[in-house]
This record gives structure tokens, sequence and C-alpha cells, in this order.
């Protein structure tokens, strides 16, 4: 055998094993955790209360890093190019699965460039309104926003993101014209809300609920399909008359398509593993975002119909950002 070759088929060999040891023992080292919005956020808490636990499972540090900026597009864009080797990871919402359809320079494709590894909340939001605002139902609030066209404000915390998608979504069914304020997060959106800057949010329950407990913001209805424990008396969206308005967003962790199927398992085992503790349940129900397990396949599909179903809202809502 040519000896040239000979040394060919061994550089490939000891690189096949190097890659599998690799594989077998990792991780090695500090695993990055990217969160494409503000620090303090419904994400950045989401990634925490989960994150912790895995890298304690893992016996390695778990680095969470908010990186915002262009609607969740530049952290998002930095995972999609980052090495498929694990130790990069993405955290966020639908915005992963809709911004390369409103944005034309998102810098990716969800369903070609990301696998999603674990489910890690459902995250239960509201209609919340100022307490001083005269409404105390939904179809209140959609009276009062028809006999002032364009005149109330909505604070979208960021175009693509699922309060985005999920208010749009209504206010198409409803019939009304409000007007988009843009915020960096949910948190200033909230506050302005409270001092009736602006009439009207879909905001997360986890923040949303110690205001409306101290009585400085008033639901209107929560979109789920059933009540919420902590809101008994609020109805459901489609209690409320708008059916066609129920969603359910969720926050995902993502690594690149490329990752290969045996680091994928591993991390999707560990981030299972980490969502059935006693710690993290605990976390996400004080947050009021369960966590659920889900295998592999069933997540594929729940991208798969969220991309679709979400897409169609962009189009129809004509969302989009030269």
């Amino acid at each position: 055998m040519n000896r040239g070759f000979s040394c060919l088929v061994a550089g490939l060999a000891l690189l096949t094993a190097s890659t599998a040891f690799a594989q077998a023992t990792y991780p090695t080292r500090p695993i990055r955790v990217i969160v494409p919005y503000p620090a303090g956020g419904i994400v950045d808490i989401v990634a925490r209360s989960v994150t912790d636990t895995v890298g304690r499972n893992f016996r390695q540090p778990m680095v969470v890093e908010a990186k915002p900026g262009a609607n969740s597009n530049i952290g998002t864009a930095e995972v999609a190019r980052s090495a498929p080797d694990g130790y990069t990871w993405l955290v966020t919402g639908p915005a992963v699965l809709v911004n390369p359809s409103i944005y034309k320079d998102a810098g990716w494709n969800a369903m070609r460039d990301f696998k999603c590894v674990g489910l890690v909340v459902w995250n239960q939001s509201a209609a919340v309104v100022p307490v001083n605002l005269p409404v105390r139902t939904l179809k209140d609030f959609v009276e009062l926003a028809k006999s002032k066209p364009g005149k109330m404000n909505f604070g979208n915390p960021g175009i693509g993101s699922s309060i985005d998608l999920t208010a749009k979504n209504l206010f198409g069914i409803a019939g009304i014209d409000i007007a988009n304020i843009g915020y960096k997060g949910q948190p200033q959106a909230l506050i302005d809300l409270i001092t009736n800057e602006i009439q009207i949010s879909v905001a997360s329950l986890a923040l949303a609920l110690p205001h409306i407990k101290d009585g400085k913001l008033r639901p209107l209805a929560v979109f789920t399909k059933e009540r919420v424990k902590e809101l008994p008396d609020v109805p459901t969206i489609a209690e409320a008359g708008y059916p066609e308005a129920v969603y359910l967003p969720w926050y995902g962790i993502y690594v690149p398509a490329t990752t290969p199927d045996e680091l994928v398992g591993r991390i999707h085992d560990a981030i299972n593993k980490a969502l059935q503790s006693p710690e993290v349940i605990e976390r996400l129900s004080h947050a009021d975002i369960p966590g659920q397990p889900m295998q592999l396949d069933e997540l594929a599909k729940l991208m798969q119909s969220d991309f679709e179903r979400l897409t169609e809202i962009v189009k129809v809502s004509h969302i989009a950002v030269e």
C-alpha cells in the first residue's frame, strides 16, 4: 500500500477515534447558553432555572449570556454559526421560527439550521391593562379600541416574539387598530402599562402576576385552553369570546442542526432529567411557567407545526422589517 495513502487512512482513523472519545466524555468544559433577550426577562429566567441543574449534573459550568439585539436576531445568528460540538446552546421562544419570515437578513433558517433538544416551558400569558382603564372585560376593551382606532397603544417587547404574535393575532381577529410601541423586553413595557403610558399588553404571567396581585394591572383573559389556578376568576381567551386566539407559546433549547446525534441525545436526556428534578419543578412553579419533558421526534413535530402556524400569522398580519 502506498505510504502516503496509509498515513491518510491512519490520520482519518485517529481523527474518528478522537471525535468518538470527545463525544463519549462530553462535556469536558463549560457550556455557553445564549439568551438573545435582555437579562432579567422571562427567557433569561427560564434559561437559568433549568441550566443550573443541567450544569450540576454535568459537573461543568453553564455560562448564561444575555445577547439582546435586533429582536433576538443577533444572539440567535451567533448560535447558528457556532461549532456543532454541543458547547453552544440557544434558549429562545417562537422568534427563532418566524424571524426569517420577518427580517430578510436574519441569518438563519430555523428548520434547516437548528435542532430543538428540549422544551423548557409552556409560557402562559394574559391580556392585561392598567387598572384605571375603564374596561372590565376583553370585549369592553375591544369596544373602546374600536371607538378610538389607532389611538390606543400596545406595548410590544419585540417584533416576532410570542407576545407580538399572540397580540397581533388577537387584534386581527377582533378587528381593532392598536398602535405598536416597541420595547426591548417585557419589564419596561409593564412599567409603562402600570402608568397608563400604554393601554394593553400581552404579558407572561411569570412577570405580570406580581403586578396583578398588587392591584396595579387588570387581567382580561388568559391565552390558555383552561383557566390558570392563580387567576381562577379570569376567563380564557375562548371564554372571553375569541377562541381562534388561543395560543400557548413555548421556550426551547436549541443547538446547531449538524450537531452529532450522540451529542444531541446526551443533551436532550440531560435537559429532560433536569425538568423532572424537584428543584427545577419548584423554580418553574414559582414562575408559573411549567416545564414539560418531550421526546426529540415530538419536538421536531412541534417546531414544524408552530413554524407553519406562526409564519401564517406573520403573513396575514403583514409583519415585516426591512
